[in-house]
């Protein structure tokens, strides 16, 4: 038997059952890491002597009887811009290729709590700016499902991890849906919760008001089982809040209660998705998974949401302007690349951040420096934050208490690695994961069986604070496709 095919709660229970030791498990994930890392590239930092240590610690744990955590034993991989005590944390860049932080993200703290073991650090587009993983400064990543294609991004490292057994779990982050079009193109379920759900001290943020961590599993029920630890208010994080609806329990034993939950769903597809010319590989799943739901009684309504057709540029332009300051701290002195050759402070500065950032960091850091400027913040900024409010009351709206917004995770299938895509058609293929960041909404995607052995994502996303309801619809969504 391959224990790296093992959903992670098969894990847990093998280790209650004595059917196999956390270490033996490890082991196991770190030879095939060794085996397939050249031709997948999902790690950038591996941890294999600190993941035995933690297997071993954990062991010990069971034998002894102690009360585990909800991930004990459970390998995972963490993005790299989210810190692990004493391990590299690169965010995927020149400029941090060498930083080594001093103290845990909350994220990593509470994996450990919960007994998970960390395997690595993932591979991802740097400083989580582009959505295939080809702006790494280590080289992109590739898609375990089919290695000429890219695995998505901005955590395609987490996905190709997943996809190819080199961890039961991961976590990513999500601006845009660096989460969700990631498990779109890699056939995993990724899960964005609402805004503030998971605290974000410890992570490096690529836009502070767009930011979540993620949840990235091979079925709902082992997605949801990490998002469950991940969880909770924090005081060193001001934005995060408590959101008991993750914690619900839902009984995953249960196909025909799963199912049931369907019936009477309000599903809403915004009249705008009905009307645009996609992909026919695309199109055919999202006219059959709306077909799924209809058959099992869901309500499909069909709502104008207008200003959803401006999701793309009023993203881009808020992002871009949070981008920008947030990057400035970058500056070869404080910590990050510092340039060899250089007689004054103005010259290393300059010096440091050409060298340490790559082309697309540059393009966003010039764009939000043009948006916020005097002259035309006015004309761009501020009218963006207007569009964003009332993107965001229209899908208040449209949602309601029990409603879900259904659509493709991505309007594209992945591209070739080798394939020359311009920045500007690679913005565009986040339309439909946009929305939920903008409004703060829990959001997630679900595979449709694989055709050609590519895989399609659909998409759900619910009010905030109904990640419970979004969830159980995922679930009854999955066992009616099985």
């Amino acid at each position: 038997m391959d224990l790296t095919t093992l959903k992670a709660r098969e894990l847990v229970a093998g280790y209650k059952n004595r059917d196999f030791s956390v270490e033996e498990v490890v082991k196991t994930y770190i030879d095939k890491i060794e085996k397939n890392e050249k031709d997948i590239n999902a790690y950038i930092t591996i941890c294999a002597e600190q993941a035995l240590k933690q297997a071993r610690a954990v062991d010990r744990k069971f034998q002894d009887r102690e009360e585990m955590g909800v991930l004990s034993g459970v390998p995972i991989s963490i993005k790299d811009n989210i810190a692990v005590k004493g391990i590299r944390m690169t965010c995927a860049s020149k400029m941090l290729e060498s930083f080594v932080p001093y103290y845990d993200s909350v994220i990593s703290e509470r994996i450990k709590k919960a007994h998970g073991i960390i395997l690595g650090k993932t591979n991802m587009d740097e400083f989580a700016m582009g959505a295939s993983t080809k702006t790494s400064y280590f080289g992109p990543s590739k898609n375990p499902l089919n290695t000429s294609l890219v695995p998505g991004g901005s955590s395609g490292g987490s996905a190709a991890s997943l996809a190819a057994n080199e961890c039961a779990l991961s976590v990513g982050s999500d601006t845009g849906g660096s989460t969700r079009q990631p498990a779109s193109f890699c056939g995993l379920v990724g899960i964005k919760p609402t805004y503030g759900s998971i605290p974000r001290y410890g992570m490096s943020t690529m836009a502070n008001n767009f930011d979540q961590a993620g949840a990235l599993g091979k079925d709902v029920e082992d997605a949801h089982l990490l998002l469950k630890a991940l969880v909770g208010k924090s005081k060193r994080d001001a934005t995060s809040v408590g959101n008991d609806s993750i914690l619900k329990s839902i009984d995953y034993s249960d196909d025909e209660a799963a199912i049931e939950f369907l019936k009477g769903l309000r599903i809403i597809i915004p009249k705008l998705y009905m009307d645009l010319e996609l992909i026919s590989e695309v199109k055919s799943q999202y006219e059959k998974a709306i077909e799924i739901f209809e058959k099992k009684g869901a309500k499909i309504e069909i709502v104008p949401m207008d200003s959803l057709k401006y999701v793309i540029e009023t993203y881009h332009i808020l992002t871009n302007g949070e981008i920008a300051p947030n990057m400035a701290r970058f500056d070869g002195l404080r910590y990050g690349h510092r340039t060899d050759e250089y007689e004054t402070y103005e010259e290393m500065f300059k010096k440091s951040r050409a060298e340490g950032f790559g082309d697309e960091v540059k393009r966003r850091i010039m764009i939000g420096t043009h948006i916020l400027s005097l002259e035309f913040a006015k004309d761009y900024y501020y009218k963006a934050l207007k569009v964003r409010n009332r993107i965001k009351t229209e899908m208040e709206n449209a949602l309601g208490k029990d409603g879900i917004i259904l659509c493709p995770t991505s309007p594209i299938l992945p591209p070739e690695i080798d394939e020359e895509i311009s920045p500007v058609e690679m913005y565009k293929a986040d339309l439909f994961t946009i929305p939920a960041n903008m409004a703060g909404c829990p959001s997630m995607s679900i595979p449709m069986p694989k055709v050609d052995g590519l895989s399609v994502g659909i998409e759900l996303t619910a009010n905030r604070f109904k990640d419970h309801e979004m969830i159980k619809a995922a679930l009854g969504f999955e066992r009616s496709v099985k």
